[in-house]
């Protein structure tokens, strides 16, 4: 019941520890229960009933043989089981929006499952864009495979489980984290939570871009438009500027949910992708796809050996801490020795 690069600290604690988290992974209900509005099913279940129902799954099936080459050499082999995704494909609330920025989904790291919904109005239980819904599905499992496969550690405090680290962040007792949240406004991230997610989500979406084009789908307006370049990847500043506007958003959402939706949109673009990207272009320069690649190897292994060398050759050296030590993170913990021999966590905190 333990992903890849997961951990458990503490011998004396491990095996309480483990039935804890195996309880926590027997069932969907604390998951699904949150929504009970939708209907789910798991992610083979859904894939079955669009083939039976004439539905092409075909960007979805094609992008994972894409997404299990390049994750391999990446040094993730074990990918996040299809029936530990549950995705909701049907609502009862009016004028219901599914997809990658529909309200409380993604990936839990304490459940080992991903909750995701399909792309589009959510009343009839199947799609209404079934090429529009796949590669958003794609997206959403490429994305939730780096979560799965990132490293963590967890350990007890008292009955609480504590996720002491995730990928290259670090937490202590008290909920401190190595980096400190970006300030309000910022172009770019110094944040490893932002760095790690905006990573995720950069390789996600270039999968995705990549069979898009290969099966020529293109969406050029409307709502399908804004969702189209979301999933890959090619959202601009433009882009975001009018989904911040309400007016906007309510011209192209035929309902509340779908404003809100690309109100999310959005703000993610803006939040993590934006910046991340900013991050890759100030840090990486000419060299951004290989510090790409870097922080995604650091966050599945947890290791810090590899991407502290990587920014001490192209910054100087004690490049991570400088650029990403939060003043209030304990001093003699500075300089995490875990990362360099790790012993256990993570997901996408801040």
């Amino acid at each position: 019941m333990l992903a890849p690069n997961e951990h458990l600290s503490g011998e004396a604690d491990a095996l309480t520890l483990a039935a804890k988290l195996a309880e926590l992974r027997s069932s969907t209900d604390s998951l699904t229960g949150q929504h009970p509005q939708v209907t789910f099913r798991t992610l083979p279940q859904v894939l079955s009933g669009w083939g039976t129902a004439g539905l092409d799954t075909r960007p979805f099936r094609d992008g994972l043989v894409f997404l299990r080459t390049r994750y391999a050499a990446l040094g993730l082999r074990r990918l996040l089981p299809l029936d530990r995704v549950m995705v909701g494909i049907r609502s009862q609330r009016e004028g219901a929006y599914g997809g990658f920025h529909h309200p409380n989904q993604g990936y839990r790291h304490l459940q080992m499952r991903a909750l995701i919904t399909v792309a589009g109005p959510l009343a009839s239980g199947l799609p209404e864009d079934p090429e529009l819904a796949a590669l958003d599905l794609l997206r959403a499992y490429a994305h939730n495979c780096l979560h799965y496969g990132s490293f963590r550690s967890y350990r007890l405090r008292g009955e609480e489980i504590v996720r002491t680290q995730y990928g290259v962040n670090f937490r202590r007792h008290d909920g401190r984290t190595y980096s400190a949240p970006d300030l309000a406004g910022s172009p770019t991230t110094r944040n490893l939570g932002v760095v790690m997610e905006g990573a995720c989500d950069r390789e996600a979406r270039t999968l995705t871009r990549r069979i898009a084009r290969r099966l020529g789908i293109t969406r050029p307006a409307g709502m399908a438009a804004y969702v189209f370049r979301d999933v890959t990847g090619t959202l601009t500043a433009s882009d975001t500027a009018a989904l911040a506007q309400a007016a906007h958003r309510a011209a192209c959402g035929a309902s509340e949910p779908a404003g809100t939706f690309l109100e999310s949109m959005g703000k993610y673009q803006e939040s993590v992708n934006a910046r991340y990207g900013r991050f890759l272009a100030d840090v990486g320069r000419d060299e951004a796809a290989d510090l790409h690649t870097t922080v995604l190897r650091a966050t599945l292994s947890g290791s810090l050996t590899g991407l502290s060398a990587w920014l001490d050759r192209r910054h100087g050296p004690r490049s991570f801490p400088s650029l990403f030590l939060n003043p209030a993170y304990p001093p003699r913990c500075a300089v995490p020795s875990v990362a360099l021999a790790p012993s256990a966590d993570h997901d996408g905190d801040s």
